[in-house]
């Protein structure tokens, strides 16, 4: 209850809430693995691509970097699903929804270093220019503005700087 009297938040169960907070948890993932597993999928036929042959071995180092990340980003990003089978009955959800919601934002980070060095390597390949980087680090301002700096800021604003 707020000093005015009205309630706050929700009369749940430790249990009901790890419930609640599961289902919004696997929402939000299915939409990030949809973007990783395309992004990733797209990545491994690069390699099998004719210009592949030709590109700098900067360009390759990008490319292999990229790959790598792209396989971290998937593997965190679907593994809260196999943490979910894993320990489902086993009375431990609570924990389980810390967990994946950690694996969720590695994911997240890493699918932001992907995307990040993914147009880094698509620039440098269709345009050889030394802007490059500059529209690289505006794209990457704008997803950590998006994905991180208003969230957290709404969070802030809205609860006074705790967080679930």
């Amino acid at each position: 209850m707020t000093r005015d009297g009205r309630r706050r938040g929700r009369d749940e169960t430790e249990e009901e809430r790890a419930d609640r907070m599961w289902g919004e948890l696997i929402q939000e993932v299915r939409v990030a693995q949809t973007g990783v597993q395309i992004l990733f999928g797209f990545l491994l036929t690069v390699v099998f691509q004719p210009k592949y042959g030709r590109l700098a071995d900067t360009d390759r180092m990008i490319y292999i970097v990229t790959v790598v990340m792209g396989a971290c980003a998937t593997g965190a990003l679907i593994g809260p699903v196999s943490l979910h089978r894993l320990v489902s009955g086993h009375r431990v959800k609570p924990r389980a929804v810390r967990l994946a919601s950690r694996m969720t934002l590695v994911g997240l980070a890493l699918l932001l270093a992907t995307m990040t060095s993914s147009l880094l390597l698509i620039l440098r390949v269709a345009t050889h220019d030394g802007y490059v980087p500059y529209l690289v680090t505006a794209v990457v301002a704008w997803y950590v503005l998006c994905w991180y700096a208003l969230p957290l800021w709404a969070r802030r604003r809205n609860t006074g700087g705790s967080g679930e």
